[in-house]
């Protein structure tokens, strides 16, 4: 997993706007404050679906620039975001769990019409991310 620094801005009555100071071109938009993780994590898959795969820089060195120093004077905020980048390969592993917790698992899984796998990496993604699958 990897981080990115977004940039947010926020301006009373609008959106939450993002943009990425290392990924040029990159941006979203979220309603909510708890709406930004799964706008960023869209934004990024966007991004790196036609753009060179590259590290994020240090938030310290992002904040060090003086075009987001500026931004971060104008109100702004920085927010390190984490990124599982998307491929759809499938590995199969072996777990052990707690049998009763194996259980809830299954019967969660199942009411929601869901693989005993599709619902771990959701919820793993989830805890991940902070964004669902």
């Amino acid at each position: 997993m990897r981080y990115y620094t977004a940039l947010v801005h926020h301006d009373e009555g609008s959106a939450y706007g993002l943009t990425f100071p290392d990924l040029p071109g990159a941006f979203a938009a979220a309603d909510t404050w708890d709406d930004i993780p799964a706008a960023a994590a869209e934004a990024l898959d966007l991004w790196f679906e036609d753009q060179p795969d590259v590290a994020g820089a240090s938030i310290d060195d992002i904040r060090a620039r003086p075009d987001v120093a500026e931004e971060l004077a104008a109100g702004a905020s920085l927010m390190p975001v984490p990124y599982i980048p998307a491929d759809t390969a499938t590995e199969r592993v072996n777990v052990t769990l707690e049998r009763s917790l194996l259980r809830a698992i299954d019967e969660t899984a199942k009411a929601r019409k869901m693989t005993r796998s599709s619902f771990l990496a959701s919820a793993a993604r989830r805890e991940l991310s902070g964004v669902g699958a």
